[in-house]
């Protein structure tokens, strides 16, 4: 089987595994067992994304949902109970609200132009126009740093927030986890002083 055939199977069967995933962590009570199978979801998708050639925003996904939010929701666990209790109420509207967004994103999609298509408008018209013009237009000479930078900087800036907003809370969270470790250790380096 060639290389460019085995593209839409590795694809197909990431998404597949991102499927399953997702139905098994809805279905989990084990808190741990839903944050680290949340890490391994982030995971497929920056390697579906990778393959995609959208390498920026499979970075920010690795980042952000396999390590940041990782540690973010280990940290949770350590303020709250291990398994999640049993709803009050029924999630039948959950249900419908999920369901029927998930089939109008899907029914918008129906219009776009298939995936690698050469025809479609962002081969023909935008992706030259980049090749072409953008040293000319920003000045740069490497075009993924222009489109990053210049074409697509306010994106890239929301990528950037993203990231830093989630490593600041990560850096917050772990530092007073630390902060309480050194306090309660000073506290009893301080008694045993005070004893003495």
């Amino acid at each position: 089987m060639g290389e460019q055939a085995m593209g839409p199977v590795i694809e197909a069967s990431l998404f597949l595994l991102m499927i399953a995933l997702a139905v098994v962590i809805a279905r989990l009570r084990s808190l741990f067992a839903a944050a680290m199978l949340f890490g391994i979801f982030s995971l497929l998708a920056a390697g579906m994304q990778t393959l995609m050639d959208a390498v920026d925003v499979a970075f920010t996904e690795a980042a952000v949902g396999a390590g940041i939010s990782t540690v973010l929701f280990l940290g949770a666990l350590g303020l709250t109970t291990s398994s999640e209790t049993r709803p009050l109420h029924h999630r039948v509207m959950g249900l419908l609200v999920v369901t029927s967004t998930g089939l109008l994103l899907a029914y918008g999609t129906l219009d776009m132009p298939a995936y690698g298509d050469p025809n479609a408008p962002i081969h023909r018209h935008v992706a030259p126009h980049y090749l072409v013009d953008s040293s000319d237009e920003i000045g740069i000479p490497n075009v993924v740093t222009s489109v990053l930078a210049s074409y697509r900087g306010y994106d890239t800036y929301g990528e950037t927030t993203v990231v830093l907003t989630a490593a600041v809370g990560a850096i917050l969270l772990l530092g007073g986890v630390l902060f309480r470790d050194g306090d309660a250790d000073r506290d009893e380096a301080g008694g045993d002083g005070e004893d003495a």
